[in-house]
């Protein structure tokens, strides 16, 4: 991943965190608190892909499944 998109998929994070302790602070429950950080990740996944950690998954489970 080049080191941009790298810097802006972290500052994301720092961004859902944020959010999540805000909702915690204000009273949402745990549930809610996850739900809300899942979904955030799984649109910055869409947003700001990491293909190269995708490409070592798709490798290691390949490998795995070729082992059974």
């Amino acid at each position: 991943m080049n080191p941009k998109n790298r810097a802006e998929r972290i500052a994301a994070l720092d961004v859902i965190k944020n959010e999540a302790q805000k909702l915690a602070e204000s009273g949402a429950d745990d549930l809610e608190v996850q739900g809300f950080i899942s979904g955030a990740r799984k649109e910055l996944a869409h947003q700001r892909p990491d293909t190269e950690s995708y490409y070592d998954a798709a490798v290691t489970a390949k490998k795995a499944k070729d082992k059974f």
